[in-house]
This record gives C-alpha cells, structure tokens and sequence, in this order.
C-alpha cells in the first residue's frame, strides 16, 4: 500500500503529523533514488573499466607472448653458440693431440692445425676421442709428410767428442739454422733447437 496523505489521515494522523511524515518520506525516497542513480553510474563506469581490463589483458597477453618467444629464441641462438664454440674447441684439442703423436710439433704444429680447419670441423669426437681419424692421417702421410719429425735416439760419438763446455752437442744459431737449403735438414735443425724459435 502507497504511503500517501489520504491513507494517513484515514489512519486518524493529524494534519501536522501527515506533514511531518510525508517531508520524511520524500527525503528517504530521494536519497534513495540517489543512491540508485550513483549506483547506476558505477555499474557503467564498472562495464567500461572491465572491456578496458579486457583489451589490455589481451595486448598485454599478446606482447608478453612475443617477449617471451624473441627471449626464448635468443637464449636459445646463444646455447647453440656455446655448443658449437665447445665442440669446436674439443675438436681442435684432439686434432692438437693427434698431430703431436704423429710427430708434428712446434712451429709445424701451428701450420698443420692452421691448414686442417675443414677436416678438424668435420671430425667426430667422442669424448676427447677421435671416433673416425681417417681424414687426418692422410695428411699426415700425404700433405703435411715434411711436417713430421723424426726423432732418434743415439749414442755419444766417440770419434767427435762434444765441443761445448757443458758436455752437450754442438748448437746453430738461428740464422745458421735458416741458411740451410735442404728442407728436411733445416726442419731437423729446427726440431733440435727449438728453443731458438720459440723466443
């Protein structure tokens, strides 16, 4: 039932006291419309922040997705990069060792592994292992044959005896040692003074 002035005074209420009512009545009613209308403005504002929450869920969503696969993808490309700078590298000790067990060494060494680059990358390794060294004895016996230095082993020469105070064999200088013509005796020459060329 409406609260209105006729029910009140049906109810035997005064005039002044339907007054009084119906001012009270009109001021709770207005602050509830109010209340509504405030109500309403956030549920609207409330629909715009929520499609705007949406929107940047869905850009951000859509960029972190790209960060993460150009960060994924990068430290990917790096992990490779290690992979294949340590595999590189392994394979260079193994050729390294290689070479020196066939009797290629010092200076001669650095130009064998210098001039083996693509058969040291195409190696297989297993460990510290070569799994196939086929490639690398070729050309040990092949191109790189003037490499290799023999070492032997003799006696001291009783018919001539050491020259040098210290009881060693006798030692060139370097520019002796360049002077000679003969590849294979200057290469000897350089194995047995090293030290010379190592300066």
């Amino acid at each position: 039932m409406a609260l209105t002035r006729k029910a009140l005074k049906a109810m035997g209420i005064t005039d002044e006291q339907v007054d009084s009512i119906i001012d009270m009545h009109t001021e709770t009613v207005d602050a509830l419309k109010e209340q509504i209308k405030t109500a309403q403005k956030r549920a609207a504002d409330l629909e715009g922040i929520e499609k705007q929450f949406e929107e940047l869920k869905a850009n951000n969503s859509e960029d972190y997705k790209g960060r993460y696969e150009a960060e994924h993808k990068a430290f990917e490309d790096y992990k490779n990069e290690q992979q294949k700078k340590e595999t590189h590298a392994a394979k260079e000790a193994a050729a390294r060792k290689y070479f020196k067990d066939a009797g290629i060494d010092g200076a001669n060494l650095e130009i064998a592994m210098r001039g083996a680059r693509e058969e040291i990358d195409a190696l297989e390794i297993e460990g510290e292992a070569i799994k196939d060294s086929k490639s690398l004895e070729s050309l040990v016996k092949g191109t790189y044959a003037g490499l290799v230095i023999t070492r032997e082993k003799r006696g001291a020469q009783t018919s001539t005896p050491p020259t040098q105070a210290g009881g060693g064999a006798t030692t060139m200088t370097k520019a002796e040692i360049m002077k000679i013509k003969d590849t294979a005796a200057r290469q000897k020459a350089i194995a047995e003074n090293i030290e010379l060329f190592r300066r």
